[in-house]
């Protein structure tokens, strides 16, 4: 497929474009990173995440060949204040794509109002397989060099990208090289295998990060992704891993808060009330005007800000599956938020409500956080069940069974050097008879 305004490599762009270091200080160096998910960094999600904390953020992962080729798709995924240097900057678009060709067809559809594009190699799901891209590209080097080069070349803007680990260390530490070595400015790594997903999602392994960031140049710009339940979570990975800054999926779209670290002891700030964010973040959608995947996602987000509230107020969960994209905005206030705002505001009305409204934080774990009780009309983290079990307990008895295997593999090798001990003994004493 032809592209307009390409150039070959070898070629220099009118003017130069900043790149590794003195791109990410033109953006502010930011520090805390909205992550790109598929149908829920949208414009309206960007805004209220900038709100409380963030400070660069990634769109959704758009499809590449149908960005470029598909009007409607861009009409739905794109619009006009998507990118305005008043709402949404700085930003990065995300792309998966499979062929040079589309995803410079597309990122040059984009590049006037974002400050990077990012090539997904990331994705994990059944639908990346199908479509060859995401991190089913992994075994496949020469084309992601090839997809991050066409970038490099040739767009006015530079190209960053995202990563899953192998793992093998020493495979992912020479698939990381090779990503910088195809022109992208940014690294970032999903301390996570590309099989962790979905209840098999599990802890995102620090040390592989941690080794990658010691390995690779120093100067190489560098976000750490997984494992940040909490505000306090972001400086302990930037402490533990030394990277630039801590991207953050998941903990997000649960609690927006995660990112407000300048107010670690304010819970109203770090763990918001659900009827508050979930004015705020409605007002925001509405505000969106153009924006078909603000009001498309705004469901799902719904869903996630309620999650520790539904279970307790089962008849809003049912007012709640019922809407849809299609619902007035009137109706979505009437039937979902007000209510919300009303039950909330009746909890508050409690004479013990200061008793009750308190965040209590748990002993150090074996994973080097703590786990927090909290109120469920605030936002919280969300903790996958498997089999009736959640990820927070799971992750500790997974950690308890591994330092018990640990200490038995020890005893195991003390006894066998005492054995060899008291035979190299006896036998020293039978040859001196």
């Amino acid at each position: 497929m032809a592209t307009s305004g390409s150039l070959t490599e070898g070629q220099n762009l009118e003017a130069p474009k900043l790149q590794g270091r003195a791109l990410f200080e033109s953006i502010g160096s930011p520090k805390k990173i909205v992550a790109p998910m598929v149908d829920q960094s949208e414009l309206a999600w960007r805004i209220l995440s900038r709100r409380y904390g963030a400070t660069l953020a990634y769109t959704p992962m758009f499809h590449a060949k149908m960005f470029a080729t598909s009007e409607k798709y861009r009409r739905d995924m794109w619009c006009e204040h998507d990118g305005s240097k008043e709402l949404d900057r700085p930003l990065v678009v995300q792309f998966c794509a499979n062929d040079p060709d589309y995803l410079l067809a597309a990122a040059e559809l984009v590049q006037d109002k974002c400050d990077a594009v990012d090539l997904n190699l990331g994705c994990p799901q059944g639908i990346a397989k199908k479509g060859h891209y995401g991190s089913f590209l992994m075994e496949d080097w020469g084309l992601i060099h090839k997809l991050i080069r066409t970038l490099h070349v040739n767009l006015k803007i530079p190209v960053t990208a995202k990563i899953r680990v192998f793992p093998e260390r020493a495979k992912t530490l020479e698939y990381a090289k090779m990503v910088l070595d195809a022109g992208a400015q940014f690294l970032t790594v999903h301390g996570r295998l590309r099989e962790q997903k979905g209840q098999k999602t599990g802890l995102a392994d620090w040390d592989v990060i941690q080794y990658l960031r010691k390995e690779l140049p120093k100067d190489t710009v560098f976000f750490s992704n997984g494992n940040i339940l909490y505000p306090e979570d972001i400086s302990r990975c930037m402490n533990e891993i030394h990277c630039d800054a801590v991207m953050s999926a998941e903990g997000n779209l649960y609690n927006p808060g995660v990112f407000n670290t300048d107010f670690i002891n304010d819970k109203e700030k770090t763990f918001p009330r659900v009827d508050k964010l979930l004015r705020e973040y409605f007002e925001i959608v509405k505000s969106c005007e153009g924006s078909h995947a603000s009001k498309i996602a705004m469901k799902s987000h719904f869903f996630k800000i309620l999650r520790p509230f539904l279970p307790e107020h089962t008849d809003i969960r049912s007012s709640l599956a019922s809407m849809s994209a299609k619902s007035s905005f009137q109706e979505w206030d009437d039937k979902v938020v007000k209510k919300v705002e009303d039950v909330v505001q009746e909890i508050f009305k409690q004479p013990d409500i200061e008793i009750k409204d308190v965040v209590v934080t748990g002993k150090v774990e074996l994973w080097g956080g703590s786990y927090k009780k909290v109120p469920y009309w605030r936002c919280q983290p969300y903790f996958r069940p498997v089999n009736g079990v959640t990820g927070d307990r799971r992750v500790v008895e997974s950690l308890n069974v591994n330092i018990v295997k640990s200490e038995e593999t020890q005893q195991g090798k003390r006894k066998a050097e005492d054995e060899l001990v008291n035979k190299l003994q006896k036998d020293t004493k039978i040859s001196n008879l």
